[in-house]
């Protein structure tokens, strides 16, 4: 795969299934959590895929998405490459374009919670420790019945599916 022809767009309905179908492999190895189908449908809009197909046929290797959590943070979920395409800059391209997202929205601040600390780290994510927000927002992100606001204040509730994820932020400037 030449990353000349890769091209990262917003996802479409259409292209739910081949995201559940990239996410599937690494939720049985617990790298990710995978979604029930109602789920996925409802969080597209958040979802950039890397199509490496024309417009009439696409062809999805990779999926991430970006959810906001608060004022000025958000969360990148579900980055999740093809195999068979791993290490050609998909997953560079898809975070590229999930930064600039966060950046076009105003925001100032990304988590994500990972196994792949050295990916995360070569672009500018920084493991984390507590939970850096004022308690005025640590109290009305508790109310949250979102996973990944669970994950990103690092409580006890989300550990069992969590365990040896590293929680990671990126400043962005």
């Amino acid at each position: 795969m030449s990353t000349a022809t890769l091209r990262v767009r917003p996802a479409l309905p259409a292209d739910v299934r081949v995201i559940r179908e990239l996410v599937q492999p690494y939720a049985e190895e617990r790298i990710l959590l995978a979604k029930e189908w109602v789920g996925y449908y409802e969080a597209v809009q958040e979802f950039l895929v890397a199509d490496v197909g024309a417009d009439d046929a696409p062809d999805v290797i990779g999926c991430g998405a970006l959810h906001v959590m608060w004022q000025d943070l958000a969360e990148i979920r579900t980055l999740a490459v093809d195999r068979t395409q791993r290490r050609h800059g998909v997953g560079h391209a898809l975070l590229e374009a999930l930064v600039a997202r966060a950046r076009e929205l105003g925001l100032t601040r990304v988590f994500c919670l990972t196994f792949e600390v050295d990916f995360f780290r070569a672009h500018g994510f920084e493991p984390i420790e507590g939970t850096p927000v004022s308690l005025e927002v640590y109290a009305e992100l508790l109310r949250s019945h979102d996973d990944g606001v669970a994950e990103f204040l690092d409580l006890a509730r989300v550990k069992p599916n969590t365990l040896g994820n590293t929680r990671m932020l990126l400043e962005l400037e």
